[in-house]
């Protein structure tokens, strides 16, 4: 198979996502990728073949994501707390991510769809560190689909970060005191550069937030699905989708809003 052709998964199916959708599609979708190692238990694998199931879950959403006109799909693929897990499931995923971002640099490029990562890139080892600037920089003129990847982050230390560098332009006289307010605090967190969530999606049951994306989720909608990661196909997607799509978002105002999209 080319890296111009569709992944196999597609097929006639999934040719028109956006089709009976209607108009009201979130700009920014959140996913907390949950329930790798929980549904391997569950068909009797190894947790490695869970995590590999789960990167064809990965590109079936991607693909999904591009199909029904999403702009930015924000993945949460390692957290900050994930380096407590045992050393040779943490080499293993470092490995399986540079592995089949290698891979995919050039169905990336080919398909218009922009990579950013966000996070601490200090702990990530170097050779990883190499593959995701690589991705970064050989996409970044890219105008479709951004592809943002939540790699070595946790939301407080996203914010720990910003209020550090407040602190340090303050010092430095860059910034009055006066002027710290919710903007300068965004223009100083990793999505700088990204509008904030329109819905986060959580599969595997659990019904938290788990130290992601902390201060930009203040008005998104949230869908839990019992649904593990592996079991979460462009279907699944679609239902999430669907589900958005009946909300009233309010933002705090008395009239709700159906606007969607980027605000």
């Amino acid at each position: 198979m080319g890296d111009h052709d569709p992944p196999f998964y597609l097929g006639n199916i999934h040719k028109d996502m956006r089709q009976g959708l209607g108009e009201n599609i979130p700009g920014h979708v959140a996913i907390i990728m949950d329930g790798n190692g929980r549904w391997a238990k569950r068909q009797h694998l190894t947790r490695t073949q869970g995590h590999a199931e789960g990167i064809k879950r990965v590109e079936e959403v991607i693909t999904a994501a591009r199909t029904t006109g999403i702009k930015v799909l924000t993945l949460f693929t390692f957290s900050t707390e994930n380096w407590r897990r045992p050393p040779a499931e943490v080499s293993m995923l470092m490995h399986m991510l540079s592995s089949v971002l290698k891979e995919k640099i050039l169905h990336l490029k080919k398909n218009n769809i922009r990579f950013h990562v966000i996070g601490r890139p200090e702990r990530i080892p170097p050779s990883v560190r190499d593959v995701l600037k690589t991705a970064v920089e050989e996409t970044k003129d890219n105008t479709g689909l951004v592809v943002n990847l939540a790699f070595n982050y946790g939301a407080r230390l996203e914010i720990v970060d910003a209020v550090k560098e407040i602190a340090a332009d303050v010092q430095n006289n860059r910034l009055d005191i006066e002027d710290i307010d919710e903007a300068a605090v965004s223009q100083r967190l990793y999505t700088k550069d990204l509008p904030d969530p329109d819905l986060l999606i959580r599969t595997s049951g659990e019904k938290r937030i788990s130290n992601f994306l902390l201060w930009q989720l203040s008005y998104a909608e949230l869908y839990f699905t019992d649904k593990c990661w592996p079991e979460f196909t462009a279907e699944e997607f679609q239902k999430a989708i669907a589900d958005y799509q009946k909300r009233e978002r309010r933002y705090g105002d008395l009239k709700p809003s159906l606007s969607g999209g980027f605000r």
